[in-house]
């Protein structure tokens, strides 16, 4: 918010680049937004990294929207997994 020109595309290039720097959680960038997977406590640290990302090339206002979606009986379920259960579904 507060950039003169209306894409964005430069800012998510940017914060993609922070994510391939970090090693904590695994991400899939798609058309509205990025997908985080890993424990919930790396997540909200990697967040709070992303979020400084434009400020630091001198916007003066970020907005985030996080959801988190985590399920405890299947700690090991992936991203692909969820893609693939439905895949399965769609398939039979």
């Amino acid at each position: 918010m507060g950039r003169p020109d209306p894409s964005a595309g430069a800012y998510v290039a940017a914060i993609q680049r922070k994510l391939a720097e970090q090693d904590k959680v695994a991400y899939r960038m798609h058309a509205m937004g990025t997908s985080l997977e890993g424990s919930t406590e790396d997540i909200l640290a990697v967040v709070g990294d992303l979020h400084s990302v434009p400020f630091d090339l001198g916007l003066p206002r970020v907005y985030t929207v996080l959801k988190l979606d985590e399920r405890r009986d299947r700690p090991e379920q992936t991203l692909d997994d969820k893609i693939a259960s439905v895949e399965r579904r769609l398939g039979g």
